[in-house]
């Protein structure tokens, strides 16, 4: 708190955040932008007597958490139902509490024992701050919540802004849209139970005048991997605010004596230096704070699901273990086809242990002659789904989302197991940790093949609403007792793709798998979606055979390595042409992944990538022609984050210049369709 009376400053480095009581006691953001020189040039609550006789006060001031009451008409944050059926919210400040560098702002309701803490986290070197809110019941009485935002955050007033968000669909995920904001509402969501392949639960809004290297921008994501909401509304008082949390669609919270809510944290910043540096300051947090083998460099993987599907035993996957061995691969990973009766789609789902015919001496064997191959050895996994034939849902059919009267729906031949029930739970945990306890296994791959249909818990403690937000709490008890017991083990988020990608999930998940899309030209575009929010890290990406014949391998390799590089095109079919090629383009991966995975990454166009390290002496630029060529116009780029006063070499080029005389200078590659270049840039 500053000398100003009741009034909160939280500085990063180059980011502030100020918010304050007015006269009126009036919680009020005033300001969220480029750090001021001096804590005293924050500007001050402003204060408003409302609108004529239409709007109150509230509905005019950037109040910093509002809630549902008195005459304030936008989206709130905060909405409960109190006994006598009372639908109104009115909070005072209480008091304020600050420990290291958390900040918490206690109001409480004027009448009902409603208590909701505000806080504040400033993660100063990453340039970001954390908020997230906690609703507490110090009364008798149950308080329904029916909607509880984790922020909302004031853009300044009176400017036009412009909103780029993530949306998509399976197997075209990623697409970043950039839309003006206009008065009324946006709204962003997922009601599938998951962050969706649809959108996703990140923001960044521009003042008009931004590009990839300047401008002022605003942005923010919710770690939370379950139903989610964000509201971008443009009043008609010339303000603009963006609130995100869990979606309220369908949602109720029971909130019972000493009960307290927590919402899920939400993470958000400021940069003046354009889209990219928005980026990476989130790839610094993700990578450095998130993940949680975040100093550990990703191996080249092998996944055997094209070659093989369903039709999964020892003798096949000993041979591609054995190709892939010789090409380089460091992680064999088995997909879907090695439990229990599962022959295909339509069975096996929730029977988690080899299947004895494909298997009869368990997976040992197998996973002792990939080791012998100096391979790791990884596994896919689905979870939270069962089939309807397999001896768990015979067993229990009790125990997936469902409403007594009605069929359940299948999709992909499956359904959905309750993970809110504490059964539920504890027999995933079991099956998964003996899997993991019984075999040498390095890698999970935790997939999750369809979204959510009749929600229903007959069973429930409480009103069965609460399912959306039980679900992914026992989601993330379920994956943080494995992740517990098992700490070596890198594991991997997949939902059909990209249908679990966020902030909360990568507490527990090292790496996401993108999309199932592998076409070289649509991972590019994916790949630069994806690029908004995560880290190359976290990204899986595999060299398939669904461009083979069609655009050139090198082309393909270049796509993916610039993730996480996997290889999941059919081995058996590759000549010895592609043996070899595929041979080169890991070896030269691995000699540049740990630039391109720990590395600064630097969208120069759709069409090039560059990651430098962070120390700026080593480099690597992609390149791609994805169009005809027909004016015979070259690609052209200026390289960035180099230090402008070190000297540098550019691989392919004579010259020797600073760092500074590089980036002034345009590159011109007069590439023909599907060629590409992966160039090392290095300190001379």
């Amino acid at each position: 708190m500053t000398e100003k009376q009741q009034y909160w400053i939280l500085e990063t480095k180059h980011c502030g955040y100020a918010f304050g009581l007015n006269k009126n006691g009036i919680l009020v953001n005033t300001y969220w932008g480029k750090r001021m020189e001096s804590q005293s040039d924050y500007p001050a609550p402003p204060e408003s007597d409302g609108w004529a006789s239409f709007n109150g006060p509230t509905q005019v001031l950037q109040e910093e958490y509002p809630a549902y009451g008195g005459m304030c008409f936008h989206e709130p944050c905060l909405k409960a139902t109190f006994e006598e059926g009372v639908r109104d919210v009115v909070l005072q400040f209480e008091s304020e509490t600050t420990i290291n560098n958390e900040l918490v702002i206690n109001l409480r309701d004027i009448h009902y024992p409603l208590k909701v803490s505000l806080h504040y986290r400033s993660h100063t070197d990453f340039d970001l701050i954390e908020r997230w809110v906690e609703v507490e019941n110090f009364g008798k009485e149950t308080i329904t919540l029916e909607r509880v935002f984790s922020a909302i955050w004031h853009f300044p007033v009176g400017g036009e802004y412009f909103l780029s968000h993530l949306t998509g669909r399976w197997n075209d995920e990623f697409n970043l849209v950039r839309e003006p904001l206009t008065p009324g509402v946006k709204v962003l969501e997922s009601r599938r139970i998951t962050s969706s392949h649809h959108h996703n639960p990140w923001f960044l809004v521009d003042d008009g005048n931004c590009t990839e290297d300047n401008g002022k921008v605003w942005f923010g994501a919710l770690s939370w991997s379950g139903n989610w909401k964000a509201t971008a509304e443009v009043t008609n008082f010339y303000t603009t605010r963006l609130g995100i949390g869990i979606n309220d669609w369908d949602f109720v919270w029971q909130l019972r004596e000493g009960e307290i809510f927590s919402s899920p944290h939400a993470i958000c910043g400021f940069s003046d230096k354009g889209y990219g540096e928005a980026s990476r300051l989130l790839h610094n947090f993700i990578r450095d704070e998130l993940v949680p083998h975040n100093k550990q460099v990703h191996k080249v993987l092998y996944n055997s699901w094209e070659a093989t599907f369903f039709d999964v035993n020892e003798p096949s996957q000993a041979k591609l273990a054995k190709i892939a061995a010789e090409i380089g691969v460091e992680l064999f990973v088995v997909d879907d086809g090695w439990f229990h009766r599962r022959n295909n789609d339509k069975a096996g789902l929730g029977d988690w242990w080899p299947d004895s015919e494909k298997f009869p001496h368990g997976l040992t064997p197998l996973i002792e002659k990939v080791n012998r191959l100096n391979m790791d050895f990884g596994l896919w996994i689905e979870p939270e789904m069962v089939n309807p034939d397999s001896d768990l849902y015979r067993e229990h059919p009790d125990w997936i989302l469902h409403y007594p009267t009605r069929q359940p729906t299948l999709a992909r031949n499956q359904m959905i197991l309750n993970m809110a029930r504490p059964d539920v739970q504890e027999y995933i945990f079991s099956k998964i940790d003996r899997l993991l306890t019984e075999n040498n296994i390095a890698f999970i791959k935790w997939d999750m093949n369809r979204n959510v249909s009749e929600p229903g818990w007959p069973t429930a403690p409480g009103d069965q609403r609460e399912i959306w937000v039980r679900y992914v709490e026992g989601l993330y008890k379920v994956w943080g007792d494995l992740r517990k017991q098992h700490p070596g083990v890198i594991w991997q988020s997949c939902s059909g793709g990209g249908g679990r990608a966020d902030l909360g999930i990568l507490k527990f998940a090292d790496q996401i798998w993108v999309s199932d899309n592998t076409f070289a030209l649509d991972r590019l575009r994916i790949q630069h979606g994806f690029s908004q929010i995560f880290p190359a890290v976290t990204m899986e990406s595999w060299v398939t055979d669904a461009d083979r014949g069609k655009i050139p391998l090198e082309f393909r390799f270049h796509v993916s390595m610039c993730g996480s590089l996997g290889v999941g095109g059919n081995l058996l079919l590759w000549d010895k042409a592609e043996i070899m090629e595929s041979t080169y383009w890991i070896s030269h991966y691995k000699k540049h992944r740990q630039v391109i995975q720990f590395g600064d990454q630097y969208r120069l166009s759709k069409k090039s990538m560059q990651y430098m390290s962070k120390d700026a002496e080593k480099g690597v630029l992609f390149v791609f022609q994805t169009e005809s060529n027909l004016n015979n116009s070259p690609i052209t780029i200026h390289l960035r984050g180099l230090n402008p006063e070190l000297k540098y070499k550019v691989e392919g080029l004579q010259e020797i210049l600073t760092g500074a005389e590089w980036m002034s200078r345009e590159l011109s590659y007069p590439f023909k369709l599907y060629e590409s270049a992966m160039l090392e840039i290095s300190a001379y």
